[in-house]
């Protein structure tokens, strides 16, 4: 994309999201499952957080990766959403460039660190199952504390780049993004400057962050089956996959919209944008919103503290009442 010296450039003080273009007549009921699932996830990712933090049995390396997690989650979707359904409901959707390129920040480190707290909890389960008699040595409070910090610290580096990449251009032609939040390809492609450096380190990020991390966590599992199809019972087999299914769930729900976004938005121009946008949106809210769910359901040390606080919750209200 070059630039035409015809142009007249602008600083854009002032973008305005337009929400998902092709179905404004239905943004308002596009809204209200949208927020329904912006309920449920601030709901379930806090009583989840909650209870890792205030239960010290829960105070493991497994537990403690959940909370990360629910922590990017609660990050991702307050981020995105609240914005989005401003859109929808007030056609609210004029966000400034100081603002639009803080919310592509966080959209974007919160994508990089779920991939890598990902890739934490399969080490985590790898360990465990590869290495039980190990588990507390090489997982240690120290270790997990400083692989959360690698997880931010990786996040901030690969993603603060964009923001120069991005302040850098010139625009000329809209200050109107189609779409609900700033993303860093959509926001770039409304530039008139050649954006190839743009486009090629969104490709080295996607290869060597995303791609990466989805290859050593199939190398993981790889190794687990391993270990798991050497047992000599079939229920030690079984509870030892079990073990594994929340994660696999998640790193199932993450990855494979993930790599489907991804080459659609570059490849797949055959697909109508309004379906595009439409997936983008579902991404940002069906993960975080089934994430606590998933756990809570296939964890039972975690749905054993779920029922207990609903319990003293239900108990403490019939005697107020």
């Amino acid at each position: 994309m070059m630039p035409a010296d015809n142009h007249t450039f602008f600083d854009p003080m002032i973008f305005i999201l337009t929400g998902i273009p092709g179905t404004e007549e239905s943004h308002v009921w596009i809204s209200i499952p949208f927020c329904l699932m912006y309920i449920v996830t601030l709901f379930g990712n806090s009583l989840l957080l909650f209870i890792i933090l205030t239960e010290q049995s829960l105070h493991e390396p497994m537990y403690l990766f959940v909370s990360m997690l629910v922590t990017v989650d609660l990050l991702l979707s307050t981020t995105t959403v609240p914005k989005m359904l401003a859109v929808f409901w007030f056609r609210a959707g004029e966000i400034s460039f100081a603002a639009c390129l803080t919310q592509m920040f966080f959209i974007h480190v919160s994508f990089i660190a779920e991939s890598a707290i990902l890739l934490s909890m399969a080490f985590d389960r790898y360990v465990a199952i590869c290495e039980p008699l190990r588990y507390t040595m090489i997982l240690s409070k120290s270790v997990t504390g400083k692989m959360g910090l690698a997880v931010v610290t990786r996040s901030f580096c690969f993603i603060f780049p964009t923001i120069f990449l991005v302040k850098h251009l010139k625009f000329c032609r809209t200050n109107r993004v189609p779409h609900t939040f700033c993303r860093y390809m959509t926001i770039a492609q409304l530039a008139c400057d050649d954006i190839t450096v743009n486009f090629w380190y969104a490709i080295a990020m996607a290869i060597l962050v995303i791609g990466l991390d989805a290859v050593l966590i199939a190398l993981s599992y790889g190794l687990i089956l391993r270990a798991v199809f050497r047992l000599p019972y079939k229920d030690a087999r079984l509870k030892t996959l079990r073990s594994c299914s929340s994660h696999l769930c998640v790193v199932l729900m993450f990855y494979i919209p993930a790599f489907f976004s991804f080459f659609a938005q570059r490849f797949g121009h055959i697909i109508p944008g309004y379906i595009l946008n439409l997936l983008a949106n579902l991404y940002v809210l069906i993960p975080p919103m089934l994430n606590p769910i998933v756990y809570g359901v296939t964890t039972k040390e975690i749905l054993k503290r779920v029922i207990n606080v609903f319990h003293r919750w239900c108990r403490r209200s019939s005697l107020l009442s």
